[in-house]
């Protein structure tokens, strides 16, 4: 009986304790250890509500100009390793000449200088500093009008050039068996559209690649990794007159 009755005071007891907390105010049972009870008014703001903080100060940040190489399988280094495109090599090029830039392949295999205009905006959100811009190949090989590759490429210069953006114009051509009219004048497109905008120009992308022995993919249309080093070579006398170091 003694013990019941001392247990039954005992419950009563632990009752009165929990009628004497205020509403909202947990029990000793429900605190958690990662819980942080303010000493005093003055005492920081829980985690819950960041923006009465302390600003925390961030890590600098160092951001390197964006140099954006701009076309279709050529500038994509389709048929390669993963580092084997000549985007890739025009930047170990640019890390040894101390020329402190961030070189992005934004090439597409397959592309037309039409896809060449779809894909300008996203480009633009790059914000790129300079654009090397290599497009036409694909419009040559299916015998596409002249005038409309022409138009879509001068486009594609026009916009990056009225964004305030460096633009660099590497070129291609094609074998003579499209005939030399065709031919003549799809090369032009180049050479009037570098003189139209006042941008640096490589006539052949592939030059001192197409033709040599090893340097050529099996398909006569791609440069192999070595192909690619030199066309990475080909390129930089007209982006470092863009550059700054």
């Amino acid at each position: 009986m003694r013990k019941i009755h001392r247990l039954a005071l005992l419950m009563g007891f632990a009752l009165t304790l929990g009628g004497c907390h205020s509403e909202g105010t947990p029990d000793a049972a429900d605190s958690r250890p990662d819980t942080v009870t303010p000493s005093d008014s003055t005492s920081a703001a829980p985690t819950a509500t960041p923006t009465a903080q302390a600003p925390q100060l961030q890590p600098p940040q160092t951001s390197l100009p964006l140099l954006v190489c701009f076309g279709d399988s050529l500038t994509a280094g389709f048929g390669t390793d993963p580092g084997q495109s000549y985007p890739d090599y025009l930047q170990t090029d640019l890390d040894r000449l101390h020329y402190h830039y961030r070189v992005d392949n934004e090439g597409v295999s397959g592309n037309t200088t039409k896809d060449g205009v779809e894909r300008l905006p996203d480009i633009l959100d790059l914000h790129p500093a300079v654009v090397v811009v290599e497009f036409g190949g694909n419009d040559g090989l299916r015998g596409l009008p002249i005038a409309e590759s022409r138009a879509n490429l001068d486009q594609i210069v026009g916009t990056l050039k009225r964004a305030g953006i460096k633009v660099a114009l590497a070129g291609i051509t094609l074998p003579p068996d499209y005939g030399a009219d065709y031919v003549k004048q799809f090369d032009q497109t180049y050479t009037l559209l570098a003189a139209k905008y006042h941008v640096p120009m490589l006539p052949f992308l592939l030059k001192n690649v197409y033709g040599v022995p090893g340097m050529m993919q099996h398909d006569d249309i791609h440069a192999t990794a070595k192909g690619n080093q030199i066309v990475a070579r080909n390129v930089i006398p007209i982006v470092l007159p863009l550059l700054k170091r």
